[in-house]
């Protein structure tokens, strides 16, 4: 008789893009909808370095459904917020056409500290991600499984792809906002490290020569958290829809479950060079879930469809106990119909309007709400 799994706590953040409903460009919101919202949500909303963004995060959620239901409440919230500033708001890894040179910093220390460090890398970092944490109580098992689900990094990141423009331009990339974060230090996949004494030790040593000022400042695809007993990724675009984002979120939960499964078992996944995985990782972001990813294990091309239909049925053992099917078998809509970044493309060729395709992003992330 298998053992039962233990609950995977969930915690999700995204982050979202305010927006002029008349020139359609990103706007400020001058602090209004962050210091509206505390009063109705408390520490769940935050502002981000650059005006135009809020951030939330939902509370500790037991499973796929109390996160939906978080994430369903804070979309909703903030558009109502918005709306009282006659603003409305976006989901999606960048802006179609909006130029950082005009969006005001947020007037707080730590960002300015940020910007004093990090100058036109922080001041151009105008991007928006989906964070995804994991509850693992166990720091070791936890590490371990980072190392091994690092391999998965680039399937998600495929399924998220959604920022083909920047600036007004056509990219090329289906996720153009993995380039622009490239600029900042201690980004990109995470290294491999053998236990969690190495692991805490690599983030001392940058504290002490003042590298960081504290562990969070490590900015890595996923990390385990420096203060919380979590598992967080981090390597995902804002997703259009609420569907979307829980699909991903589901997935994640999955891949920690199905590898804290493993060691239960004495087994555990292949681990493969970091310098083999961003070749993934470049190919997620250039192309998306439409071209082919690397099988390692073949040592050999193959669609990218079918590397993350394989990462399905890895996880399927776990996803009746996760409760999770319905939001994991939304993996293949968006396999049928597109990433976020396919249909802000087809918008764009069916209309080269670029106020268009963010008029496509604000109805999106409404759906389902």
């Amino acid at each position: 008789m298998s053992k039962k799994l233990p609950i995977f706590t969930l915690g999700v953040e995204e982050e979202y893009q305010i927006i002029d409903p008349v020139t359609r460009d990103l706007r400020s919101h001058l602090s209004k909808i962050v210091d509206g919202a505390k009063i109705i949500l408390n520490e769940q909303v935050k502002s981000e370095l650059h005006q135009s963004v809020v951030e939330v995060g939902t509370m500790v959620c037991r499973n796929i459904k109390e996160a939906e239901a978080e994430i369903k409440s804070l979309r909703g919230h903030i558009v109502n917020l918005a709306d009282k500033q006659g603003l409305i708001v976006g989901g999606a890894g960048t802006h179609p056409f909006s130029n950082w040179l005009n969006q005001p910093i947020t007037d707080d220390p730590r960002y300015h500290n940020i910007v004093k460090e990090m100058q036109d890398a922080a001041r151009s970092n105008l991007i928006f991600g989906m964070h995804c944490h994991v509850g693992i109580k166990n720091r070791e098992i936890g590490l371990q499984i980072m190392n091994q689900a690092t391999y998965f990094l680039p399937h998600i990141f495929a399924l998220s792809t959604n920022s083909p423009f920047w600036e007004g331009r056509q990219t090329g990339y289906k996720s153009y906002r993995t380039k622009v974060f490239d600029k900042f230090p201690r980004t990109g996949l995470p290294e491999y490290f053998d236990c969690v004494a190495s692991y805490d030790n690599f983030l001392e040593t940058l504290v002490k020569t003042n590298c960081i000022d504290n562990p969070k400042k490590i900015w890595w695809d996923l990390r385990l958290h420096p203060f919380y007993d979590t598992i967080e990724f981090r390597i995902c675009d804002m997703c259009l829809t609420v569907d979307e984002t829980m699909c991903i979120v589901a997935i994640i939960q999955a891949i920690v479950a199905k590898l804290y499964k493993m060691s239960l078992a004495n087994v555990s996944f292949n681990i493969y060079r970091i310098a083999l995985i961003k070749e993934n990782k470049f190919r997620a972001a250039r192309y998306g879930i439409e071209g082919n990813m690397i099988d390692f294990g073949l040592q050999k091309e193959v669609e990218t469809k079918m590397l993350i239909t394989e990462l399905l049925d890895f996880i399927d053992d776990v996803v009746d106990e996760l409760e999770s099917r319905e939001q994991i078998n939304y993996a293949h809509t968006i396999m049928e119909t597109g990433t976020g970044a396919d249909k802000q493309l087809a918008v764009f060729e069916a209309t080269k309007d670029f106020t268009k395709v963010v008029d496509f992003i604000t109805g999106e992330f409404t759906k389902g709400l």
